[in-house]
C-alpha cells in the first residue's frame, strides 16, 4: 500500500488520510468506495454510468456483521487479557470462544460488556471482544476450567470470558 499524506486543502477537511480511513471502514461493511475529485464535472453521474474516475477501493474480505464492525472500530479497550498459545490456536485456527483456562493475566478495570483486547504472550493483539465478566471476576477465574466458575464466583454467568460472537480477530 502506498503512503498517504495531506491534511486537506481550502475546500476540504482531513485530507487523503481521512478519506482512506473512511474507505477502509466502508470496506468492512462490504462497500465499494471511489475516491474522486469533486471538481470534476458531473462526477457522480459519470461514475454511475461506469466511467473510470478516481481510485476504486474494494473490500478484500467478506462483510462483517454490524455488531462485529462496531466492536472492531468503535469501542475503546478497557482492559487486556493475555492468553497462552493454546488459546491463540483455539481463537485463530478453530474460531472458538475465549475460555478462562487459556487466560494467563488480566489488566485494566473493565465491567461485564466492555471491550477488552486479547493479546498473546509476546504482546501481539489477537482479538478484540466484549467481556462476559468484569476484571475482578476475570482475575479470579483465569486459568481455571469452565466447570470451576460457579464454585469460584458463587454463580455461573457464562462459560466464556469472551464469546466468539462478540469477538473480532485482529
Amino acid at each position: 500500500m502506498q503512503a498517504v499524506a495531506g491534511d486537506g486543502g481550502a475546500l476540504g477537511r482531513g485530507g487523503m488520510v481521512t478519506k482512506v480511513r473512511a474507505a477502509r471502514l466502508a470496506a468492512r461493511s462490504g462497500a465499494v468506495t471511489v475516491i474522486a475529485s469533486g471538481r470534476e464535472e458531473n462526477v457522480l453521474r459519470r461514475l454511475f454510468e461506469g466511467e473510470a474516475l478516481g481510485t476504486l477501493l474494494t473490500p478484500d474480505r467478506e462483510p462483517m456483521a454490524a455488531r462485529k464492525q462496531w466492536i472492531a472500530g468503535h469501542l475503546q479497550a478497557r482492559g487486556t487479557l493475555t492468553v497462552d498459545a493454546g488459546a491463540v490456536r483455539a481463537l485463530t485456527a478453530s474460531g472458538r470462544s475465549l475460555l478462562p483456562a487459556g487466560v494467563l493475566s488480566v489488566t485494566g478495570d473493565f465491567s461485564r460488556g466492555e471491550m477488552v483486547m486479547v493479546i498473546d504472550e509476546a504482546g501481539r493483539v489477537i482479538a478484540r471482544g466484549l467481556a462476559n465478566y468484569g476484571a475482578e471476576d476475570a482475575c479470579r477465574i483465569l486459568g481455571h476450567p469452565t466447570r470451576a466458575i460457579e464454585s469460584i464466583l458463587g454463580f455461573m454467568g457464562e462459560e466464556e470470558l469472551v464469546h466468539r460472537d462478540n469477538m473480532v480477530l485482529a
